[in-house]
């Protein structure tokens, strides 16, 4: 009965280790610029769909949630803080709704299943690919509503808040796609 209660303590221990350090890397993602056409890019969707694909769904969500309060609270993890700002004030900015959208990525990348396409099979790919692709799709989708609700719908919405991210996410998707049903396995050490 002993053994039982220390493995699922160590699970418990290892699950919170889990979740802060993948709220170190997100952090760590937001503040590298890459320069990249149009507009430099940062890993930090590449990360959160990393995190849900993963650890799952349950883990993807608690890392981000965990991620999203220590912005809030002022800890300068967002892509921009310090210098543009911190806490409540900078997550209600422009950016809020794309960081609203990162929950619901890394709850649908953290729901599918991966096929290792490393077998050479196409279809595979496919399917993994229109999955992230649909998972980064709320990003996209709660930040544009968010902006437009901001700045006012009579702005180029679209343009200012999605276009210039599109090639970087095109890219930042295939390689997880590649790797996905690699990274997929991770969920097996925790």
């Amino acid at each position: 009965m002993e053994l039982v209660k220390n493995k699922q303590g160590n699970k418990i221990i290892k699950k919170i280790l889990v979740v802060f350090l993948g709220t170190i890397i997100l952090a760590i993602s937001a503040k590298i610029k890459i320069p990249f056409y149009p507009v430099p890019m940062t890993m930090q969707t590449f990360v959160v769909l990393f995190i849900g694909i993963s650890f799952g769904w349950k883990i993807g969500l608690a890392t981000i949630s965990l991620y999203l309060l220590e912005g809030i609270l002022g800890l300068p993890v967002f892509s921009g803080t310090p210098e543009k700002g911190i806490g409540i004030i900078y997550f209600t900015g422009p950016t809020m709704g794309y960081l609203i959208g990162f929950l619901f990525a890394t709850y649908l990348a953290g729901k599918f299943n991966y096929a290792d396409i490393f077998k050479g099979n196409f279809s595979d790919f496919l399917i993994n690919y229109l999955k992230l692709l649909l998972a980064v799709s709320f990003i996209y989708l709660f930040g544009l509503i968010w902006l437009g609700n901001l700045i006012g719908w009579d702005k180029p919405i679209f343009d200012l808040g999605a276009k210039p991210f599109l090639l970087a996410e095109t890219f930042k998707i295939l390689i997880l796609t590649i790797i996905s049903g690699k990274i997929y396995k991770l969920r097996n050490f925790i």
